[in-house]
């Protein structure tokens, strides 16, 4: 699974919230550490349903 931030983010930290092992604020948008997503599958998706501006994509190749 791979997880991937749009040019949409507002930087509303709803995913930090969510999965905060995974996603974080920096400079007012999010930032998703790919290296910590094994194990939080599905918070990243939780993230991704939550996001007001859809932000979040994930691809599951």
């Amino acid at each position: 699974m791979q997880v991937t931030i749009s040019n949409n983010c507002i930087g509303c930290g709803v995913c930090s919230r969510i999965s905060p092992e995974v996603f974080e604020i920096y400079l007012d948008s999010a930032v998703a550490d790919s290296s910590k997503i094994y194990g939080h599958e599905d918070s990243c998706i939780d993230a991704a349903i939550n996001c007001p501006v859809s932000a979040i994509n994930i691809d599951y190749n």
